[in-house]
């Protein structure tokens, strides 16, 4: 009995040839006896061809090749499905392979992807789309924005933004918070809402977190300049300053008196005044070590 798998493929993400990665993956599936359907995305009409792909292949696991914003697609296409998600890491965003302490090696991801054991993981829906990792509103979108739209890549071309956004920031804002049956106001340079712990870029935000717990944190840092930066970069986060603060909850509201910058996952969502932030639990099973 054949076993099928889907294989999901951005063929732009991170910037890479995707070629070998495609031979290496056909190679260890026909190995392991399984028969399987590559699919790349195009951007158009992603989320309907996978789920048509997986209607006519009842695949036993979708593997997917991309950054955080392709698994995310590939989890909503499958929101309906009882399936486990496989990822091959292969983004420039890859915050969640990072956070799953995914190796670096294609031939250990491999088996991880076809053959390893999973975790039923959360999500986070803010004003109903989907966060698989870490949303933010304040200055990180706009370095989220920024990013996007100059040609630099990697971590020379954040560092850069990182620096320009932080000159170029706008004021701080005022957010009016209500978690856990309680109100409270925070002026506030960044909020990060985190289902897990660390950025892409390895960078730990969020030391508390598990992205299986029913729970995602806002970490609130009230000042950002460049040391207390420097301090979260270097994996030095000063969680007993009077500048971060933590608030762990299932759902919360987050209101700014005037609009703020956001962005999910690494994608920029446009300025905004009110967040709806609510968990899904078991949301998803993600292959793991």
């Amino acid at each position: 009995m054949k076993k099928n798998i889907i294989f999901v493929v951005n063929p732009i993400s991170g910037d890479l040839d995707k070629t070998d990665l495609i031979e290496a993956v056909q190679e260890f599936a026909t190995t392991n006896h399984f028969d399987l359907e590559v699919y790349e995305t195009t951007g158009k009409s992603d989320l309907r061809q996978i789920q048509s792909l997986y209607d006519q292949y009842k695949p036993e696991r979708i593997i997917v090749a991309g950054g955080d914003g392709t698994i995310k697609m590939v989890a909503e296409a499958m929101e309906d499905h009882d399936i486990i998600i496989g990822i091959l890491p292969a983004g420039s965003a890859n915050g969640l392979s990072v956070d799953l302490s995914l190796p670096t090696t294609i031939e250990e991801n491999l088996k991880i992807a076809f053959l390893n054991h999973y975790i039923e993981m959360d999500m986070i829906c803010i004003n109903g789309k989907k966060s698989i990792h870490l949303s933010d509103i304040g200055i990180n979108a706009d370095l989220v924005k920024n990013y996007e739209q100059s040609n630099l890549r990697g971590i020379w071309g954040y560092a850069l933004q990182a620096y320009t956004t932080l000159v170029e920031s706008a004021a701080p804002f005022v957010a009016t918070i209500t978690a856990n049956k309680e109100t409270v106001e925070h002026t506030a340079r960044i909020i990060v809402i985190a289902n897990s712990q660390k950025y892409g870029t390895g960078v730990t935000i969020n030391p508390n977190g598990a992205m299986n717990d029913g729970r995602f944190e806002l970490v609130i840092l009230k000042s950002l300049d460049v040391l207390l930066l420097g301090k979260i970069i270097t994996g030095n986060m000063p969680l007993d300053s009077d500048d971060v603060v933590i608030i762990s909850t299932d759902k919360a509201t987050i209101k700014t008196d005037y609009p703020v910058n956001f962005q999910i996952d690494g994608e920029y969502c446009g300025a905004q005044t009110n967040l709806e932030i609510h968990i899904l639990h078991k949301q998803m099973k993600i292959a793991v070590p």
